[in-house]
């Protein structure tokens, strides 16, 4: 009887639903107000995407019930499309569990794209001899089992990413014997540049000639061509090119001291590099608290990602607080990246070849970055650029000299670490631009800054690369040595050069504490007083013809059409002047409301952004 009551109900429920439909009031001509229909309709500005490895797909993903509840999840949490990852650490997904739940999310609306984690496990593959758990490459175990998990997952896909971990630092015999005379940098490079194709691009087309093949590259880009990475010729070879930008926390050490910045620098690099090959932005949960898992998603739109994936598809599982921001935030996020597709970020050039090795300036375009400074970094000398940042990075084009001083020529505004002139191959030509004796690396620790012509002590140290000898320049700002002092930043006779004595991180300091890819501890050149910050800020900034007086943790990022992205990374609320902004009638795009800056001054909440546009 039950039965068939519930069959005339259904009946009758498919009956009114054709005499609707054929009446002209189907149900999807209601479309229903959430999320995912929201999200499905700002596509073309911005996706929201999740990664499922391959543990979550063979345990979350392999029954009804499992699936339902990813839709729900993904659907209401604006996801559109989806990345489902076929090995990850030994464990091989069954290529019948990846087709079946792969036609599941595509007729339930979703974009599907495989992906990979080439991370050794079980009997797959064989871990290499060094610091970190990847594989050894040069083995042929590992190559014929990476090569068949392609072969078989290849079929089922239109497109498949290759996570982070198509890097070595092998350091075994096998390895050592293969290495030969080249140094590890470029045996490794040259190495994972031949197995990207002979694994991975060429096996999976000879099997699907349509797919589309994506490299992602992890977020620690003065590290890469360390350990294989060949950020040339990687964009040659795949059909796109994605970026790490999980910075997390930056006052944590899990996962590094990471600056909030770093995301836009990765990203701006390597699409210098990629060019229109360049695709979305990657991050995750690990070590976020809310404000910082949002905050990766601002910093990646601004660097010009239109997607966004996030890893992992466990997280939503198991719930985090930012969800319920990047929730609340995503028209935000999707209009503001509908702007800069027609207005991008511009700002001062910082110059970092290919393959080139940071000194004492490891991460160091991520903490100027912090202090309001927007510096865009490129992998090709800015020729054209105004202001042009030259760390210890830059000493590794062979041509560096020549540039510097046709830029010098041509009146451009120069600016060096000590780094880069102590090792640059000059003759110390480029030092005596700049008004100093050549300098020679020699860390030092300062606790102490001349402030308005006293001594004032640091909370934290400050780190300095060597001692700074003038001949010709200014010294602007100076720390306390001894019984004498030491120049911090320089400016020459011409007001053309500048030099910075910054320390960041060596190799030193990541062996100390037993780092190998990220920041391995806090600095103190983020707690340096507003009027050093302001000073700072001023050479970097001043052809930009926009003074910002404020704290250092600032993030201050114009559009070519004139707005003005602010963001406040501290932990309270600061107060900050702009000159040189036109500030009667500015609003905050992001809000609509009307900002009372008439006097040029603004008041931002902790972990707070601004858009300052006289347009929207």
């Amino acid at each position: 009887m039950t039965t068939t009551k519930h069959f005339l109900k259904n009946l009758l429920i498919s009956g009114l639903m054709l005499a609707l439909s054929v009446s002209g009031f189907s149900q999807s001509s209601a479309a229903i107000d959430d999320n995912f229909q929201f999200a499905k309709q700002h596509q073309d500005d911005l996706t929201l995407s999740v990664y499922i490895t391959a543990h979550s797909v063979e345990r979350l993903l392999s029954t009804p019930e499992g699936r339902r509840e990813a839709t729900s999840l993904m659907m209401a949490n604006g996801i559109t499309k989806v990345y489902l990852e076929v090995y990850r650490g030994g464990l091989v997904v069954a290529p019948s569990l990846l087709a079946e739940t792969t036609t599941y999310f595509i007729q339930n609306g979703f974009e599907v794209v495989g992906g990979i984690a080439t991370v050794p496990g079980g009997d797959i593959g064989v871990k290499q001899e060094g610091e970190l758990g990847w594989f050894n490459w040069q083995n042929p175990k590992t190559q014929q089992d990476m090569k068949k998990v392609m072969l078989d997952a290849a079929p089922i896909f239109d497109t498949f990413i290759v996570d982070d971990f198509l890097c070595t630092g092998d350091i075994s015999l096998e390895s050592k014997a293969a290495k030969g005379d080249r140094s590890w940098s470029e045996y490794r490079r040259q190495l994972m540049t031949e197995l990207a194709s002979a694994l991975f691009i060429d096996p999976a087309k000879s099997v699907n000639p349509d797919i589309h093949m994506i490299i992602k590259y992890p977020q620690w880009y003065d590290r890469f061509h360390m350990f294989g990475y060949d950020v040339e010729t990687g964009p040659k070879l795949f059909d796109e090119v994605w970026v790490g930008t999980e910075t997390r926390g930056q006052y944590t050490q899990r996962f590094g001291f990471v600056q909030p910045y770093e995301g836009f620098v990765n990203y701006s690099w390597i699409k210098s590099m990629a060019g229109n090959k360049i695709g979305g932005a990657w991050f995750d949960h690990g070590d976020c608290d809310a404000l910082d898992f949002v905050e990766q998603a601002y910093q990646s739109v601004l660097a010009g990602a239109n997607e966004l994936v996030m890893f992992n598809y466990g997280s939503f599982v198991n719930g985090h607080a930012g969800h319920h921001l990047l929730r609340m935030d995503f028209e935000k996020l999707a209009r503001l990246a509908k702007a800069l597709k027609t207005s991008p970020i511009h700002g001062v050039a910082g110059y970092k070849p290919p393959h080139s090795d940071a000194g004492g300036d490891l991460y160091i375009m991520d903490f100027i970055g912090m202090f309001g400074i927007p510096l865009m970094p490129t992998a090709y000398y800015p020729e054209n650029a105004t202001t042009i940042f030259l760390p210890t990075q830059a000493a590794a084009d062979p041509n560096i000299v020549g540039k510097v001083m046709a830029s010098h020529k041509q009146g451009k505004r120069i600016i060096m670490t000590a780094g880069f002139l102590a090792n640059v191959e000059d003759k110390g030509k480029l030092s005596k631009l700049a008004g100093i004796l050549k300098p020679e690396v020699g860390v030092i620790s300062a606790e102490k800054i001349i402030l308005d012509r006293s001594e004032t002590t640091l909370e934290m140290p400050l780190d300095l690369e060597a001692t700074l000898e003038v001949k010709k320049a200014i010294a602007l700002l100076e720390v306390k040595s001894g019984n004498g002092s030491i120049p911090f930043l320089t400016k020459s006779k011409d007001g053309q050069v500048y030099v910075l004595n910054s320390h960041t991180f060596s190799e030193a300091d990541f062996k100390a504490v037993g780092e190998v890819l990220l920041c391995p501890r806090p600095l103190g050149l983020l707690d340096l007083p507003t009027s050093w910050a302001n000073e700072i800020r001023a050479v970097f900034n001043e052809q930009l013809q926009i003074e910002l007086n404020a704290p250092t943790r600032i993030t201050m990022q114009p559009l070519e059409n004139g707005d003005l992205i602010l963001h406040n990374y501290n932990k309270e609320e600061v107060e900050l002047q702009l000159n040189g902004l036109e500030n009667s009638g500015l609003l905050d795009a992001f809000t609509g409301q009307k900002l009372d800056s008439a006097s040029g001054t603004l008041k931002m909440k902790p972990r707070s952004r601004l858009w300052l546009s006289k347009t929207h």
